[in-house]
């Protein structure tokens, strides 16, 4: 029986964080910026953070019917056959029910085949679009809800999730024009440790389709330090291995981390069969994808009028009543496939460790033929994991663990959010505390680092949502409201901040332009998918 979770929220607002530290409150009023744009339009944030319905919808995009009739198109459905999840339903009645799956992305939205009760448990929102009560939680770029769906979907237009039964606790920390830092993500992790089993959510995987290109040893990384507390407190951590191709031979942070389960992209080919894709990231012979599964032109959920939608037309579809589905590419829908199945694999068998569902998923991989690097152990088969013996003491890992005690700021490797001249940097987190790694590494290896653990001078802890003395509870800034104001040179030349909603605003000396926000995206080599096509 599916256990009911509960929605569990988190007071989030702004305060407490020194002036000096500009760049912080930059990239939050930058991320705001994606609703001036919606408002333009005439859309509202509210509005284009829910799902289409019939009558509201764009009619210029394809249908979903004509985009399921390309054979390059794999609708959900397909992707269940092709590794085995049509199987562990019909023949086990495995169905992921009672299994937690937390989604550390952009958010996640009650779209079609994601509106049962149940299906999506909100859990804090890390992003700078938290700023804004109507905002948080919300899905306004797209990738999110499109993992979950991939995840969890139950009767959506384009078919079933891998897991349909599993539910899906949405950490957003992503904004939504997809702009996040490390420190987001390691906050999000540290937060699903500590409440795991909080309102009968019993977490047991996470779908992390994030990368930076940190060459930083795993072993000192904090990212990796954190995705190793979360695999040796009993959570499976399903990466996506990045989508850099064969030239730089790495997968990227945190799939580094030999810990957890990296995924790499497969894609069958008419005349080749499954073949991995030139633009999955390739090991370097140590390190190498675990596994491959699914990602070449999935058609999952997307999101109206979210980032990805607008950017991407041509890899939408609407179906008849208006819900739109949108088609992706990469490590990133490879992931949340590895992440449904790991769902399954714990219904079975609940008393599964982390290194026991690695070792079903990778020892059970159908060889597809290439090279090791390329493949790990081969194409996901979960019919084949799901049959075969509970391992023993063979499934244990013996890589040398992590410290966590490395540079935050090479944790984030190229990718610094801010603008142009004024990014984040440094031993400092996207909250404005300053980053203090002998305090945070322990307590996040023994899983406290959310609820005991002091940051900084020590006046700066998680406690009950507050993170480096910054609290936040939606548009209240302590000390400071925005009326017309001008903050730290950067002047909001005609901007009122009443409420939610923000009246004829330009940004003065910045441009604001979607896609042009410069620093992490959730593109290329930091959100690990995708090519949206």
């Amino acid at each position: 029986m599916q256990a009911q979770p509960q929605t569990t929220t988190a007071a989030i607002s702004w305060m407490g964080v020194t002036w000096y530290r500009r760049v912080i409150w930059l990239q939050a009023l930058t991320a705001l910026a994606v609703a001036v744009t919606m408002l333009a339009a005439g859309i509202s944030p509210a509005a284009a953070a829910k799902p289409n319905r019939s009558g509201d919808s764009a009619s210029s995009f394809q249908s979903c019917r004509d985009m399921l009739r390309n054979g390059a198109t794999m609708p959900l459905d397909d992707l269940r056959t092709a590794i085995g999840a049509d199987v562990a339903l019909n023949q086990y009645g495995l169905s992921g029910g009672g299994v937690g799956v937390a989604v550390i992305d952009t958010g996640v939205n009650r779209v079609g085949g994601l509106e049962g009760n149940n299906t999506v448990v909100d859990g804090p929102d890390f992003s700078f679009d938290a700023l804004q009560d109507t905002l948080r939680h919300r899905d306004l770029h797209g990738h999110g809800t499109n993992m979950a769906a991939i995840i969890a979907a139950n009767n959506s237009a384009s078919g079933d999730g891998v897991a349909q039964g599993a539910h899906v606790v949405n950490v957003k920390v992503g904004a939504g024009d997809g702009t996040v830092d490390a420190s987001q993500v390691i906050a999000a992790i540290d937060w699903v440790v500590q409440n795991r089993d909080l309102n009968g959510n019993n977490i047991r995987v996470i779908s992390l389709a994030y990368a930076t290109d940190s060459a930083q040893d795993y072993r000192l990384d904090p990212l990796a330090h954190a995705v190793q507390s979360a695999w040796n407190h009993g959570i499976v951590v399903v990466v996506a291995g990045g989508n850099d191709g064969r030239g730089i031979a790495r997968l990227g942070n945190p799939a580094i981390n030999p810990y957890v389960i990296a995924v790499g992209n497969a894609q069958q080919t008419p005349s080749d069969g499954w073949r991995v894709p030139a633009s999955s990231s390739t090991g370097d012979g140590v390190r190498n994808p675990d596994l491959v599964a699914p990602g070449t032109h999935i058609m999952s959920a997307g999101v109206g009028g979210s980032y990805l939608v607008n950017s991407h037309p041509s890899a939408v579809c609407e179906t008849n009543n208006g819900a739109l589905y949108l088609r992706g590419t990469g490590t990133s829908q490879a992931a949340a496939a590895t992440a449904g199945a790991a769902a399954l694999l714990l219904e079975q068998r609940p008393d599964l460790s982390p290194d026991q569902v690695k070792y079903l998923l990778t020892s059970t991989a159908t060889n597809i033929g290439q090279r090791v690097e390329v493949q790990g152990h081969g194409l996901l088969n979960l019919a084949a994991a799901i049959t075969a013996p509970t391992p023993g003491a063979q499934a244990t890992q013996t890589h040398a663990p992590t410290t966590g005690l490395g540079s935050l700021d090479a944790a984030r490797g190229s990718f610094h959010v801010g603008i142009e001249g004024d990014y984040l940097q440094g031993e400092m987190t996207a909250f404005g505390g300053d980053w203090n790694a002998p305090v945070w590494a322990p307590a996040s290896a023994a899983g406290v680092a959310w609820s005991d653990q002091t940051f900084g001078n020590g006046d700066n802890s998680w406690s009950g949502g507050t993170w480096s003395g910054a609290t936040w509870s939606g548009a209240t800034w302590s000390g400071a409201t925005w009326s017309g104001g001008t903050w730290s040179g950067a002047t909001w030349s005609g901007a009122t901040w009443s409420g939610a909603t923000w009246s004829g605003a330009t940004w003065s000396g910045a441009t604001w332009s979607g896609a042009t926000w410069s620093g992490a995206t959730w593109s290329g080599a930091t959100w690990s998918g995708s090519n949206w096509s």
